[in-house]
C-alpha cells in the first residue's frame, strides 16, 4: 500500500504534530508500507530554516525509509495571524501541486490548521483516491478560544469549510474521545470517526538517572525542578504561571521553561519585570536532547488557558513525561484531567486559578517525595505506547482504502 501524508510539521522539528506523524510513519514503513510525506523545510517555531536545509521549490530526502518531499512555503515565526495564514496557505498550495504527481492509494492530511486538509481533499478529487482527515485540534474553535479570530462572519465561513471537509473524508481520525463527540454533533456520520490518541515512543522515553552535567550547568543542585517543555503559545497561559511564582514560599522550587513560540519574548520580559530569580528560560532543544533535560525534572507542568474548548484536548507531553516517570501537575480540564486522575499520575489544578495552582503545587511536591505517582506514570505510558497506536491507525487507513 502507498500512503501520501500531508503535514505542515515533520522531523527534525520536535513539536507534538511532527513527533506524532514521524513516529507513526516509521512504524508503517516497518510494516512494509510505502510512505511519502509532503511537508515544508523545517523551521518551527522560530521561522528560521534549520541547518542543512533550504526553502527550495522541491527538496527530496529519505528518512528511515520515509520518502520526504519538502516544498516551498512562506515561512514565518509562529506569531502574527496574517503571517501564519500566509504560511499555511502557501504550504497547502505547494503541497497540492507536488502531490498531483505522486503515486498513492490514499491521502492523509493532518490539522490543526485545516488549509492542509483542504489540499488533501482537492488532491483526492483530482486523483480519485480516498482521503483521511486527521484532526488533532478542532478548528476554528481552538483559534477562537485564544482570541486569534473574533469576526463572526469569518468564523461562520471557516465552520462551513470545516463541515465540508468532515463530510467529504472517507475516514476521520481524531485524538480524543471528546473530538469524536464534537464532530458527530455537527452532523457527521459517527461510525466514520475513529480515535487514535497521542502517545509516547517507549524506546525513546524511559525513566533514567538525572543528567548531572545539565544540573551543574543550570545551577539546579538541591532544587525541586518544575518544568514546562513545549510551545510557548497563546493557548498555554504561561504568563499566568509566572504571575503565580512570587506566591510560592518553598525556596527549593525552581522553574524551568524550555521551548519557543509566539509568546516567548513577552514571557521573558514578564519574568524580568517580576524579578523572578528561580526561573530559567531556555530555547528549544534538539529532539535527541529532550530526554536529557527531562531527566533533571522532578515535576512536569502541563497547562492551557481556561476554556471549554480545551476540555477536549489531551496534550501529548503528558505521555512523554509519564514514560520518564515524572509526576504531572496538570492545568487542563476535561479529558486530560480524567486521564491523570484515573491513572493517579499527578495532580490537577483549575486553569488560571492562582489559589488552586499554588495549593496543588505544594501538594504534588509533598507527595512526589514519597514516590506516590511512579506506578501510575508507568501504567499510563504503557497503555499509550506509540507503536500500538500507529498500528491501530494503519488498520483504519486500510479500511478507507
Amino acid at each position: 500500500m502507498k500512503i501520501l501524508f500531508l503535514t505542515d510539521n515533520f522531523f527534525p522539528e520536535v513539536n507534538a504534530p511532527a513527533n506524532r506523524t514521524y513516529e507513526h510513519c516509521i512504524e508503517w514503513v516497518r510494516q512494509g508500507v510505502d510512505v511519502t510525506v509532503v511537508t515544508t523545510a523545517p523551521n518551527f517555531p522560530n521561522g528560521k530554516v534549520f541547518k542543512n536545509y533550504s526553502n527550495k521549490l522541491i527538496f527530496k530526502e529519505n528518512i528511515e525509509g520515509i520518502k520526504v518531499i519538502r516544498v516551498w512555503s512562506y515561512i514565518s515565526a509562529n506569531e502574527g495571524t496574517v503571517k501564519r495564514i500566509l504560511d499555511y496557505v502557501s504550504f497547502a498550495h505547494s503541497a497540492f501541486w507536488a502531490s498531483l504527481f505522486i503515486k498513492t492509494d490514499v491521502i492523509i492530511a493532518t490539522s490543526p490548521q485545516f488549509f492542509t486538509a483542504i489540499s488533501g481533499r482537492l488532491i483526492s478529487l483530482f486523483r480519485r483516491k480516498p482521503w483521511v482527515m486527521e484532526v488533532r485540534d478542532i478548528w476554528p474553535e481552538s483559534i477562537v478560544a485564544v482570541g486569534a479570530i473574533t469576526n463572526k462572519y469569518i468564523i461562520r465561513f471557516l465552520e462551513w469549510i470545516e463541515l465540508g471537509l468532515y463530510q467529504s473524508a472517507n475516514k476521520i481520525i481524531v485524538v480524543t474521545d471528546s473530538f469524536k463527540e464534537i464532530i458527530s454533533q455537527k452532523g457527521v456520520e459517527y461510525d466514520k470517526i475513529e480515535i487514535v490518541k497521542n502517545g509516547v515512543n517507549l524506546q525513546l522515553f524511559e525513566a533514567r538517572k538525572k543528567d548531572e552535567q545539565i544540573i551543574n550547568e543550570l545551577g539546579l543542585e538541591g532544587k525541586c525542578v518544575i518544568a514546562y517543555i513545549g510551545t510557548h503559545g497563546m493557548a498555554h497561559s504561561l504568563d499566568f504561571i509566572l504571575h503565580c511564582i512570587p506566591r510560592i514560599n518553598n525556596t527549593s522550587v525552581h522553574f524551568l521553561f524550555i521551548g519557543d513560540g509566539a509568546e516567548k519574548y513577552k514571557l521573558i520580559e514578564l519574568k524580568n519585570k517580576l524579578g523572578l530569580k528561580n526561573v530559567r528560560m531556555l530555547d528549544t532543544v534538539p529532539k535527541h536532547e529532550i530526554e536529557n533535560y527531562l531527566s533533571v525534572v522532578d515535576i512536569s507542568l502541563v497547562c492551557l488557558k481556561k476554556s471549554d474548548t480545551f476540555k477536549s484536548v489531551i496534550p501529548s507531553k503528558i505521555f512523554e513525561n509519564a514514560a520518564m516517570n515524572k509526576a504531572i501537575l496538570l492545568g487542563v480540564e476535561g479529558e486530560s484531567a480524567d486521564i491523570i486522575n484515573s491513572y493517579h499520575a499527578g495532580i490537577c489544578f483549575e486553569p488560571e486559578n492562582e489559589i488552586s495552582f499554588v495549593n496543588s503545587l505544594n501538594e504534588i511536591i509533598r507527595l512526589n517525595a514519597t514516590k506516590e505517582f511512579e506506578h501510575g506514570c508507568k501504567n499510563l505510558a504503557t497503555d499509550f505506547d506509540r507503536k500500538n497506536l500507529a498500528l491501530k491507525m494503519l488498520d483504519i487507513i486500510k479500511e478507507a482504502v
